[in-house]
């Protein structure tokens, strides 16, 4: 024997008891320790309990290590706080879903990460324990109430007795589900609520009668139905009375009179709920708070500003709800019940059917499909599917850059013909006559084309056909854009652009279009050599002078003319003119030597003319090209400091596998204001 304690209602009750226990100590030769022993007080602990004619109550001497204890930092601080704390697991209702975040952490093969959940259960705990209630000893006069209630991972159970019209607790238990009891259904969990607290009331309970309150009334009938499961039915054939409704119900069902539901004591029983300030002056009541007011009570608790419209809609959409606490459920245009989800819990239902193992990260659609599909409902929920999955950081990761997110265009505007020329190699093609690549020059005013079959992409071949082609022909220009290849950037093409004065620019990595003139005839070139060419394609090389020669009387939008006309002011005449239609009018000409004169001088005085319309025609269609395609760009609106992710180019192009194309975050630093070049700077 420990210790014991002696008690009794009165003072004299208390010496006659006391008697009684010595003399029994006196018998059985049992030695007490003086100093130890407390005579005639009117509290004292007990097994860790301060007892006292108020009830039982918790040591306050133990709650305050526990309430000065820090965030544990591993699973055996946090195996110590569970254990100091379950010893007064009898005063805290819920224990086992609020330490639901913790327990967790306690699994094999569970990494430890101490996250906001954890840290709000280790809070929450921590306060309860210091306002633990004050919970009374039983009566034996009267009957016990059991009231019992479960959740997706966890089973409670009140015990109580009401005594002159007022309900006092005697004990709070709680248990949390293990992976096969997870996988009950709503009724099985139900009942098994039931099965705990009869189990963990024991003591209490045997000889004595027994209310049990629940807040699903299918248990009741369970005894009548014989085709109910076998467990179903061992659990249910000792309970004498099980009312379908739950006291703690009244408080915002139906009592004597109906009562506005109270949604901040609503808000506090709900699992995983965000108690910060900012979260309860935003979500201060749910979306359907006027709904489920309307439905218990029967009376419309809009404001006073509601207009009749707002009144008479509301009174119209009650009729696919309805209210089975704590929740709110709606009876779909598919004749599904699904439950509405408050703002508190919408953006934790969207992580799991988008994020977590479950989720895939689907688009906005299957999202809020999968929302659907599990039972949930709200008014915006395709709205919220969308920000989420615009805002998800794993899908931008991954997810590739369309038109709209394209820089304005900047187009390059060249004043006189053959000062800017476009370079760029084609190839590798199937060998013909040894030749592989095509090298392509064109200009930039006038669009006409230079190109050459080559045998090898190397700077040699550049440099060859810059000064046979191109400044042995036309002139030295001022400016050549190409890409920075190896062929076009190396020590001989420098050596010789500083020769002749040549300023040498660069287009951008992985970006074309910077040198879009170029791209534009290597793609014309192709497309007529696909056309031309043998099925055994090996004559493409033979082809190629054809080709240009197509290319360069080919008539040209931006310039409203071809390249032959503003170089030489004349129409090209071809075999087909003169062999089937005007070779009479050709030969009039020809034979009157002074109007052969008089109309080459008119041309050459059309000449200038021609080349200033062209000029033009060429900024109006780059104007218009320009408008058309900023005016479905996406807006940036920027701020230093701001964070954003740097897309991969190079992927684009030469994509890889399970690999992400946008997986560096940068941070703004400087804004700079984009200026749009008039001229090519040379």
């Amino acid at each position: 024997m420990d210790d014991f304690t002696v008690y009794g209602d009165t003072f004299e009750k208390c010496l006659h008891n006391l008697d009684l226990v010595l003399e029994r100590c006196q018998r059985k030769s049992l030695v007490l320790n003086f100093e130890k022993c407390h005579f005639m007080v009117t509290e004292g602990i007990v097994l860790g309990h301060v007892v006292s004619e108020r009830g039982i109550q918790v040591d306050q001497a133990k709650v305050d290590v526990i309430a000065k204890l820090p965030f544990p930092t591993n699973q055996k601080e946090i195996r110590g706080f569970l254990g100091h704390a379950g010893f007064y697991r009898r005063f805290i209702k819920d224990f086992a879903k609020i330490s639901q975040p913790l327990t967790r952490l306690l699994q094999n093969e569970v990494e430890f990460d101490f996250n906001s959940a954890c840290k709000e259960a280790f809070q929450l705990l921590k306060e309860r324990l210091i306002s633990a209630p004050i919970i009374r000893s039983p009566n034996w006069n009267y009957p016990f109430e059991v009231m019992c209630d479960a959740s997706d991972y966890a089973v409670g159970a009140v015990l109580g007795q009401k005594i002159d019209g007022k309900s006092y607790v005697i004990f709070y238990a709680s248990k949390t589900l293990n992976q096969a009891q997870n996988n009950y259904d709503m009724t099985e969990k139900e009942m098994l609520a039931v099965v705990h607290s009869f189990e963990k009331f024991r003591p209490y309970l045997l000889g004595s009668r027994v209310i049990v309150y629940t807040d699903h009334a299918a248990i009741k009938y369970l005894l009548d139905k014989k085709e109910s499961k076998p467990r179903l039915i061992h659990w249910g054939e000792d309970e004498e009375e099980i009312p379908d409704t739950f006291p703690e119900e009244h408080l915002y069902l139906i009592s004597r009179h109906p009562q506005l539901i109270s949604w901040d004591h609503h808000k506090a029983k709900l699992d995983q709920v965000d108690t910060s300030e900012e979260a309860i002056k935003k979500y201060a009541e749910p979306w359907f708070a006027d709904l489920s007011n309307y439905l218990v009570t029967g009376e419309l608790s809009c404001s006073s500003d509601a207009t009749r419209a707002q009144k008479l809609k509301l009174k119209s959409e009650a009729k696919y709800y309805f209210w089975d606490d704590p929740y709110l459920w709606k009876v779909g245009a598919d004749q599904v019940i699904r439950r509405c989800i408050p703002e508190w819990e919408q953006r934790e239902v969207l992580t799991h059917c988008h994020s977590l193992a479950c989720g895939g990260h689907f688009g906005p659609r299957k999202t809020a499909r999968k929302v659907l599909d599990s039972g949930f409902y709200w008014p915006s929920l395709n709205k919220d599917a969308y920000e989420f999955c615009r805002e998800c950081k794993r899908c931008q990761l991954t997810g590739g850059i369309s038109a709209r997110d394209e820089m304005p265009q900047i187009p390059v505007i060249v004043c006189e013909i053959f000062d800017v020329w476009g370079m760029d190699f084609m190839g590798p093609f199937p060998s013909s006559y040894e030749n592989l690549y095509i090298l392509v020059a064109v200009d930039y005013v006038s669009k006409w084309i230079e190109a050459k079959a080559t045998s090898t992409c190397e700077a040699k071949e550049v440099a060859k056909f810059l000064k046979s082609n191109i400044f042995s022909r036309f002139g030295v220009p001022k400016a050549i854009i190409s890409d920075q290849g190896t062929h076009f950037c190396n020590r001989t093409i420098e050596a010789l652009m500083k020769k002749y004065g040549v300023h040498h620019r660069l287009s951008s990595p992985y970006h074309p279009q910077a040198n879009g003139q170029a791209e534009v005839s290597n793609r014309e070139i192709k497309n007529i050599l696909e056309k031309t060419v043998n099925p055994s394609r090996k004559d493409w090389s033979k082809q190629l002078d054809d080709e240009l020669w197509a290319y360069r009387i080919a008539y040209k939008t931006p310039i409203r003319m071809s390249p032959y006309r503003i170089i030489f002011g004349k129409i090209c005449h071809l075999p087909v003119g003169i062999e089937h239609r005007a070779y009479w009018a050709v030969y009039q000409i020809n034979i009157e030597a002074k109007a052969c004169e008089e109309e080459r001088k008119l041309q050459l005085q059309e000449l200038e003319e021609l080349r200033l319309e062209s000029y033009d025609a060429a900024m109006w269609y780059k104007e218009r090209t320009k408008l058309w395609h900023d005016r479905n760009l996406r807006a940036k609106n920027l701020q230093v400091g701001q964070k954003v992710l740097l897309f991969q180019s190079c992927l684009k192009l030469m994509p890889g596998k399970l690999k992400s194309r946008d997986n560096l975050e940068l941070c703004v630093v400087e804004e700079i204001p984009l200026r749009m070049p008039a001229y090519l700077p040379i």
